[in-house]
């Protein structure tokens, strides 16, 4: 089984999930991605300003003394707070399944369309088009095409097919532990969220209809196991079957 294609309405991502319950995730705006931004910036500019400012102050001791500074300690005073600054976002991004500290905080998480957690190659292609969002200045143009797309992308995402998301506060236990869920096993917000409610509905659940439940995720989640469900899934392992898909973290 699959999910429906997802759509907007109103500002959400819908997706219907294979329950035939959907899931809506509201899009984040310009404000939002903004605010995720402005925080990123500024933690990513004290952590290379951290680094760059001390060694400065020691190749201008030196110099200042008369002890001739190598070429090393010279690099290592502009090359690490380079790379900090622009490997901020991609690294933490795949790292942290969508997400940055500004983000997070920001409540907002990089989707794909189909609302799973993008791939590596995805986020990668998202930041390369940064270049470009940033231009003139002050991610000018990634603003613009953020108010005029209607789900709010900037160039990058819909060059990565990405967009972002406000996290549901509701779920918020479970949305902290999906970053690692999806880039271990490659569950989605979607089904993650889907595997999260039935778990949470378990013991209210008549026992066939749960376990019948369980299978249909399982088989989604596990479609080279579809067979193999029916044999040995019931009502004492199939819980902890789906438990395994969020971390055990229930």
């Amino acid at each position: 089984m699959s999910a429906a294609p997802s759509a907007v309405a109103a500002g959400r991502l819908r997706v219907d999930s294979i329950t035939g319950v959907p899931i809506e995730l509201p899009i984040a705006g310009p404000g939002g991605r903004s605010f995720a931004f402005i925080i990123d910036w500024h933690i990513r500019v004290l952590i290379a300003a951290a680094w760059a400012i001390p060694v400065t102050l020691l190749i201008n001791n030196m110099a200042a003394g008369g002890t001739p500074v190598p070429g090393w300690l010279e690099m290592l005073a502009w090359l690490p707070p380079t790379l900090i600054y622009l490997l901020y976002h991609p690294v933490l991004e795949i790292l942290m399944g969508g997400r940055t500290p500004g983000k997070r905080i920001a409540g907002v998480r990089i989707v794909t369309a189909e609302g799973s957690v993008p791939s590596a190659g995805a986020l990668l292609v998202r930041n390369l088009f940064r270049f470009i969002d940033g231009l003139p200045a002050f991610y000018v143009v990634g603003l613009a095409f953020a108010v005029m797309t209607a789900r709010h992308q900037r160039i990058g995402d819909l060059a990565a097919g990405t967009l972002l998301v406000y996290d549901d506060s509701s779920k918020a236990e479970s949305l902290d532990h999906l970053p690692r869920a999806g880039i271990a096993s490659g569950i989605s917000t979607a089904d993650a969220e889907v595997v999260q409610d039935l778990l949470e509905r378990w013991d209210t659940l008549d026992p066939a209809q749960r376990v019948e439940l369980a299978r249909r995720l399982l088989d989604r989640l596990e479609p080279g196991e579809a067979a193999a469900h029916r044999t040995w899934l019931n009502d004492g392992n199939a819980s902890a079957a789906l438990q395994k898909w969020l971390g055990g973290m229930q």
